[in-house]
């Protein structure tokens, strides 16, 4: 009898987990990292091995956890180095048997466009030190597979929404606000979405191969929020300048707004053969309302 496929992952976060608990429905082995060993057993339930890697001590066995790995998935964010590079790359270049590697990086690599349109082909001309540091990871991992021939893919998304994580959600507590900054759009991409794609790209596997991960519709985010509000029955949140919001902003939040640019998402369609289930946040939203 052949030993089921068995996906790895680095970093069971939002993003991952929506890959992984497909895969472990569908009879696959499933693995990954959590920050402490306090979720093992609520994973061990959904049949997801959990390892304990906090992106600074490293696993305590890699070559038990990683054992049989056939498909490998990072999600861990990088600092001044990406963690799981640092601490297991030569375990990485070491696999033998891996199919397909994902690295999941962000459309913040290309900076800002003043709203105009990038591919896979654009120039990375980063503007924050965050978007800098994808930068470096991308190389580092795509450096793995020209030297190791590790079957790497990396994977650029867009703002991630979905189930617990959308407007509609902030609407409904009462936190949304409307920033006015003209001219200002982001790109998006459900969390389904994501994890579709990855299937994709691992039944038709391009080692080096790089993808935007978003919707066909760039929005203002003050758009989406009067959306939500549209779909709940209830009146937006006045306008707010951008320049009165910022005060109040997280450092990431502001650099969110220092981007302004539309992805293109043809090679998702093109090459993989991807048909979004939410080709809008329209769509998005009205699917996690209901």
């Amino acid at each position: 009898m052949t030993e089921p496929r068995r996906l790895f992952c680095f970093g069971l976060g939002y993003t991952a987990l929506a890959l992984a608990e497909g895969f472990s429905a569908q009879g696959w082995r499933v693995a990954g990292t959590c920050r402490t060993g306090d979720k093992r057993a609520a994973f061990a339930a959904r049949g997801i091995e959990v390892f304990v890697f906090d992106g600074g001590a490293k696993l305590s066995d890699p070559r038990a956890a990683l054992a049989g790995a056939t498909h490998i998935l990072s999600s861990v964010p990088p600092g001044v180095f990406d963690p799981v590079l640092a601490a297991h790359g030569a375990d990485l270049a070491a696999l033998k048997g891996v199919e397909w590697a994902g690295y999941l990086s962000t459309t913040g690599v290309y900076g800002d466009r003043a709203g105009g349109w990038v591919d896979e082909q654009s120039e990375r001309l980063p503007t924050s030190a965050r978007g800098r540091q994808r930068v470096a990871a991308e190389d580092a991992w795509l450096k793995l597979w020209r030297d190791h021939a590790l079957p790497v893919h990396v994977f650029r998304l867009a703002g991630i929404y979905g189930p617990g994580r959308n407007a509609v959600d902030t609407v409904r507590a009462g936190q949304a606000k409307r920033i006015d900054k003209p001219g200002q759009v982001f790109s998006h991409i459900h969390v389904d979405d994501i994890a579709r794609v990855l299937a994709a790209s691992i039944i038709r596997p391009n080692p080096g191969a790089i993808y935007n991960l978003c919707d066909d519709d760039p929005a203002p985010p003050a758009v989406v929020i009067e959306e939500a509000c549209r779909l709940l029955g209830v009146p937006p949140p006045p306008l707010v300048p951008f320049e009165r919001a910022k005060v109040g902003m997280s450092e990431m939040a502001r650099s969110f707004y220092a981007d302004n640019k539309r992805v293109r998402n043809d090679r998702i369609k093109q090459e993989l053969g991807v048909t979004l289930r939410y080709p809008s946040y329209k769509d998005g939203l009205r699917a996690l309302l209901a």
